[in-house]
C-alpha cells in the first residue's frame, strides 16, 4: 500500500496536496493522522467520499510499501502514524513541503522543498506536467489549499506560480462557489468571544515605524480554528505591522499548554529563525510553536524582544541623498540652467545665494524642477534669470530624516524632491526616484530572500539542500542581507584588505564602495575562495563631500599597510591604483580607487569628461545594469547591495541591458563589451538594449565621427583593448559571430564582414598557432586581429592597423602581405619544377617570419602545394642546421673570417637537397668545393 500523510490538524494545503498527489500515485491512499481545522472538517462532512481518505487505525502498516508526507517535515506533526517512518520494508519516504530552512529528522529518500506559497502548488505542477485531468471536487480542492495558505495570492510568500497553479484549476473546473464559502467562512460564537477579549487585552509596541501586537488568551481546553482568528484580529487592526496570539490551556497531566501563532509583514523579520528557539517553525512571515510548563509573559517577551531586534532601522536622508550637489545662482538664465539638467540627468535644481557679508557661505534661496524650466522655455524666457520661476517656499530635511518620513513628505505635499540642510548648510538632495529606487530595491530583496521565487526560475529546480544547481543560469541570485553573505565567496585575504580599506574610509567620514566587474562576479559565484583581479572601489561622501584626491589619499594610507604594492597616481582627476605582483598572498592584484564621479561625452566616440559626484551618479554612468552594483563596505543599514537599475534581476534572468539609450552611439566600444558578457555568461542581450546596438551600428554615426574628429578614442585604443580582450579568450569565436550578426563588425572597417571563409581561415590560424607556436610566443589574439584585419581589400589593411594602434611589426606586415604572398605563390612552383631542390624553397622562405608564413598559409588555403612546401619549411627543414659547425671547419684547416657563413650555408643547402647524408659526405663536399 501507498499512503500519503497529512500533518495533524490537517488545513486545506495539507489536504488538497494529499488529494493531488493521490492522482499521481493510483492506489493510494490519504491518511488524516490527527483530525484537521474545523473548517476543514466541516468541508470533509460533505466531500469526503470524493477523496480516497482512509482512517489510520485501518491502515496494516505491514502492507505499506511507501510513504509520501505532504505539508510537514518533522515526525512529532505526523502524531502515530510517525511510527511507519521505521518499517523494515519500507520502499520509499517522499516529503513534499514548502516550508524552506528546517531540518527535517524523517528519513526522506527524496525531499522536494519549493519556495513557493503553499505545497498544493509543487503538487499541481506535476499534475500539469503528467498532462492529467481533474474532477470538480479535486480541482476545488486544491485551489483552497493555494487561496488559504497565500492569502487568496496577498501573502508575501505568494508567488507567479502560485498564480498559474490556482489558473489551471481554475480551467479544471474549481468551483468559485465552494471556494468563497470556505476561504472565509467567519467565525465561530466561542472564537467571536476570543476575539472581543483579544481586542481588549492587546498589547502594543512601536519601533522603528513598525508596530507589533501581542495577547494571550487562557482558556480551560485547546481551541481549535486560532489562525483564522489572527487573520481577523490583524483585519481590525490594521496598523498592525506583526502580531503573536498566544493560547494557553491545562493539559491533561496538570500541566499547562501553550501554543504561539505569529504573523509578520516586517521585511527582515524571519519568524521562523524566531520561533526555531522555542521549537517551533514554519515560515518567514508565518510561525507557530507548541510548548509545554513554559510561562506565555515569558515566552511572549522573549519573542517581542527578539522581533524588536530583527526589526531593521529604516534609511535616512544621509543613506538616500546625492552629494555633491550641483546648485546654480539666483542669476542664471533658464537657458542655462536648462543645459545644466540635460548634461548631467537632473530633474531639478537648488538655488543658493551667497550669505550676506560673506561669499563662501551658500544659503538655500529656491529650487527649480524641470517642469518649471520648461514652461518659461515654452514662453520665451530662455535669457529670464531663474530667480523669477524658481520656487521659493522650500522645504528641508535633516541628514537623519527616515525614509517614512521623507515619503509622507513628499506625499502630502507633492514635492519631487527635498534637499538636505545641515547645520544651515546644503549637504544633498533626495528625490522623488530615490525613494522609488530603494522601494525597488527593497521588493527585490524581499523577492530573491529564502522562501520566495524570482521570475523565470526552473520550476522543476529544488531549493537549498535539496537540489543544487552547478550552473550559473539555475541559480538562485539574491541580494545579500549583510556582508558576511560575501565573506564566504571572497578570498580570505582580499577580503582582509578590503575590510581594512573600509576602515580607513570610515574614519574619514566617507562611504566605500566594491563596484562594476567584481559585484557582479561575487554575486554570481557559488560559496567558494573566488580570487577577483581586478577591484574597484569608489569613495563617496556621506555626510561630507569627498574632494577629488581621496582616490589618492586612501591608496596612500592603504600602501602603508602592504607596502609591498606599488602606487600609482594617474589622471587629472586623481584616480589611484594600487599593484601587487606575484605577492604570496594577493599574487598579481590590482586596485583601482577613484571618487564617485560622473561623466558625460563631448561628441561621440570621444573619451569622456569626468567631474566629482555621488555614488549614484557614479553608477549611473556605466555600460550596462550587471556592472553598475555597488557593494558599501563601510558599516550602514540594510542591504549593502545598492542596485538603481535592476542588475540583480538582470544577473538572475540571464541577460544584458544597457543603462542609456545613447549609450552605444556615445561609446561603440559598449557593443564589444556587452558581446563579450553576453557570451563569457551565457546571457543574451536584452531586445531593447539589441534594438539600440543596431541601430547605433545603422545610423552611420561612427563614420561620420571618424571624418570629423581624427581622434576617436572609442574607435582607435579603446576598441583595440575590447578587440584584445575577446580575441584572447576561449570563447572568440561565438563572440566573433555574434558581433558580425549585429553588424558591430563595421565598427573596425565598414567592409569588413565575417562570411564562411574568413571563418574558415579564422579556423585555420588555430591548427596553425597550436602546431607552429604551442609555447604562444607570438600574441595570437593579435594574429587573429590581423588575420581579420588581411581579410579586408589591401588599400585598407595598414589604414585600420594604424587606426586601431597595432605594433609596428604588425603594420609593416599587413602592408608588405601582398607583396609577400605573390612573392612566394610565384616562386614556390619555380622551385619545384627545378629537381625538387629544397635548398632554394629554404633560401625564399628564410625572408619571412613566423607570422607572415603562417598568414601565407592560411590564405592560400587552395593552393595545397604551396601550403605544403610552406608547412614541410616550418615544421622540418627550418630546423637543420649544417652537420659541421665552425670549430669543424678551423680543424679542417680553413682560416676564420666571413667565409664561414658562406661554406656553412652552401653545406647545409647541400644537406637539404641530399647531397650530403653524414661528416663523411660532408667533408668530400668541402673538398669538391676548395
Amino acid at each position: 500500500m501507498d499512503v500519503i500523510l497529512c500533518h495533524t490538524t490537517a488545513d486545506f494545503d495539507a489536504l488538497g496536496a494529499a488529494v493531488g498527489l493521490a492522482r499521481l500515485l493510483p492506489g493510494s491512499r490519504i491518511v488524516l493522522t490527527g483530525g484537521a481545522h474545523p473548517i476543514v472538517k466541516d468541508f470533509l462532512a460533505l466531500y469526503r467520499d470524493e477523496y480516497p481518505t482512509i482512517e489510520r487505525r485501518s491502515v496494516e502498516p505491514a502492507t505499506i510499501r511507501s510513504v509520501s508526507i505532504v505539508d510537514a517535515q518533522h515526525r512529532d506533526r505526523l502524531g502515530k502514524a510517525a511510527e511507519w517512518l521505521d518499517l523494515v520494508d519500507l520502499q520509499s519516504v517522499v516529503v513534499y513541503d514548502h516550508h524552506l530552512g528546517q531540518a527535517t529528522d524523517i528519513p526522506a529518500t527524496q525531499l522536494q522543498i519549493e519556495p513557493v506559497g503553499a505545497t498544493t502548488t509543487i503538487i499541481v505542477e506535476k499534475l500539469q506536467a503528467a498532462g492529467m485531468t481533474l474532477t470538480i471536487a479535486e480541482a476545488t480542492v486544491m485551489a483552497l489549499g493555494i487561496h488559504v495558505d497565500t492569502g487568496s495570492l496577498t501573502f508575501e510568500m505568494s508567488t507567479a506560480r502560485d498564480a498559474i497553479a490556482l489558473g489551471w484549476l481554475m480551467q479544471q473546473g474549481a468551483s468559485l462557489a465552494v471556494i468563497n464559502e470556505y476561504v472565509d467562512p467567519g467565525l465561530s460564537p466561542q472564537l467571536q468571544q476570543l476575539l472581543q477579549v483579544a481586542l481588549t487585552d492587546i498589547q502594543y509596541r512601536s519601533v522603528g515605524g513598525k508596530t507589533i501586537g501581542w495577547v494571550t488568551l487562557k482558556t480551560d481546553r485547546f481551541v481549535t480554528g486560532l489562525s483564522s482568528l489572527i487573520v481577523q484580529i490583524r483585519s481590525i487592526v490594521a496598523e498592525l505591522d506583526a502580531i503573536l496570539l498566544a493560547h494557553e490551556f491545562p493539559a491533561g497531566d496538570g500541566d499547562n499548554r501553550l501554543t504561539i501563532i505569529g504573523r509578520s509583514q516586517i521585511p527582515g523579520v524571519n519568524l521562523q529563525v524566531l520561533f526555531q528557539p522555542l521549537g517551533g517553525g514554519g515560515h518567514s512571515q508565518a510561525a507557530a510553536a507548541s510548548m509545554r510548563g513554559v510561562d506565555a509573559e515569558v515566552a511572549l517577551e522573549q519573542l517581542v524582544a527578539a522581533i524588536t531586534a530583527a526589526i531593521p532601522q529604516p534609511p535616512t536622508a544621509r543613506d538616500l541623498m546625492s552629494t555633491p550637489i550641483r546648485t546654480i545662482r539666483p542669476d542664471t538664465t533658464i537657458a542655462q540652467a536648462q543645459r545644466i539638467l540635460l548634461r548631467y540627468g537632473h530633474s531639478g535644481l537648488p538655488i543658493v545665494a551667497a550669505a550676506a557679508g560673506d561669499n563662501r557661505s551658500d544659503i538655500l534661496t529656491g529650487i527649480i524642477s524641470r517642469r518649471d524650466l520648461d514652461i518659461a522655455l515654452h514662453h520665451g524666457f530662455s535669457h529670464a534669470p531663474v530667480k523669477g520661476y524658481m520656487t521659493t517656499k522650500v522645504r528641508t530635511i535633516a541628514p537623519d530624516t527616515t525614509l517614512p518620513e521623507i515619503a509622507a513628505l513628499m506625499v502630502t505635499y507633492d514635492i519631487g524632491r527635498l534637499p538636505v540642510v545641515a547645520a544651515g548648510k546644503l549637504v544633498g538632495i533626495v528625490t522623488r526616484t530615490d525613494v522609488l529606487r530603494l522601494h525597488h530595491q527593497k521588493q527585490i530583496e524581499t523577492i530573491s530572500a529564502p522562501g520566495h521565487l524570482m521570475g523565470g526560475f526552473d520550476r522543476q529546480q529544488g531549493w537549498d539542500e535539496v537540489k543544487t544547481a552547478s550552473a550559473t543560469k539555475n541559480k538562485r541570485i539574491s541580494a545579500p542581507i549583510d556582508l558576511q553573505q560575501l565573506q564566504a565567496k571572497l578570498a580570505p585575504q582580499q577580503w582582509e584588505l578590503l575590510m581594512k580599506a573600509a576602515q580607513i574610509a570610515a574614519q574619514w567620514g566617507w562611504h566605500l564602495y566594491l563596484v562594476g566587474g567584481a559585484v557582479r562576479d561575487l554575486l554570481l559565484a557559488s560559496t567558494g575562495k573566488l580570487s577577483i583581479e581586478d577591484i574597484d572601489l569608489v569613495v563617496d561622501g556621506f555626510h561630507q563631500a569627498a574632494d577629488v584626491g581621496a582616490g589618492v589619499k586612501l591608496a596612500t594610507a592603504l600602501q602603508e599597510l602592504y607596502p609591498a604594492a606599488r602606487l600609482e597616481i594617474h589622471g587629472a582627476f586623481q584616480t589611484a591604483a594600487l599593484l601587487w605582483h606575484q605577492d604570496p598572498e594577493l599574487d598579481s592584484l590590482g586596485i583601482d580607487i577613484a571618487t564617485a564621479r560622473t561623466e558625460f561625452y563631448p561628441y561621440p566616440a570621444a573619451n569622456p569628461e569626468v567631474e566629482a559626484s555621488s555614488i549614484r551618479q557614479d553608477l549611473y554612468r556605466r555600460d550596462f545594469t550587471i556592472n553598475a552594483m555597488a557593494l558599501r563596505l563601510t558599516p550602514a543599514t540594510g542591504s549593502p547591495l545598492l542596485d538603481f537599475f535592476g542588475g540583480l534581476g538582470d544577473l538572475h534572468s540571464h541577460q544584458i541591458r544597457v543603462l542609456h539609450p545613447n549609450s552605444f552611439i556615445e561609446d561603440p566600444t559598449r557593443i564589444y563589451r556587452g558581446v563579450r558578457f553576453a557570451v563569457r555568461l551565457g546571457f543574451h542581450l536584452e531586445t531593447q538594449t539589441e534594438a539600440y546596438i543596431r541601430y547605433a551600428i545603422e545610423s552611420g554615426v561612427y563614420d561620420r565621427t571618424a571624418q570629423a574628429n581624427p581622434k576617436t578614442p572609442a574607435l582607435q585604443t579603446r576598441l583595440k583593448t575590447e578587440l584584445k580582450y575577446l580575441l584572447q579568450a576561449d570563447y572568440w569565436q561565438p563572440a566573433l559571430e555574434l558581433l558580425a550578426d549585429l553588424g558591430a563588425l563595421q565598427c573596425i572597417h565598414s567592409t569588413l564582414k565575417l562570411d564562411p571563409e574568413l571563418l574558415h581561415q579564422l579556423r585555420l590560424l588555430e591548427r596553425c598557432l597550436r602546431r607552429f607556436d604551442p609555447q604562444q610566443q607570438l600574441m595570437h589574439w593579435q594574429m587573429r586581429l590581423e588575420l581579420t584585419i588581411a581579410y579586408l581589400a589591401p588599400e585598407y589593411r595598414q589604414l585600420v592597423a594604424k587606426n586601431l594602434q597595432l605594433p609596428a611589426d604588425s603594420i609593416d606586415r599587413l602592408q608588405n602581405l601582398v607583396l609577400a604572398q605573390a612573392n612566394i605563390v610565384s616562386s614556390l612552383p619555380n622551385c619545384q619544377r627545378v629537381s625538387q631542390r629544397v635548398s632554394q624553397v629554404v633560401e625564399l622562405l628564410r625572408h619571412y617570419d613566423l607570422p607572415m608564413l603562417i598568414l601565407i598559409i592560411v590564405r592560400c588555403r587552395n593552393s595545397r602545394s604551396l601550403r605544403r612546401q610552406i608547412w614541410r619549411y616550418l615544421t622540418v627543414w627550418a630546423n637543420i642546421q649544417p652537420i659541421l659547425n665552425g670549430n669543424d671547419l678551423r680543424k679542417l684547416g680553413y682560416k676564420p673570417g666571413p667565409q664561414y657563413r658562406q661554406i656553412l650555408d652552401n653545406l647545409l643547402a647541400a644537406m637539404l637537397d641530399g647531397e650530403v647524408i653524414d661528416r663523411a659526405s660532408a667533408h668530400e663536399f668541402l673538398h669538391r668545393g676548395t
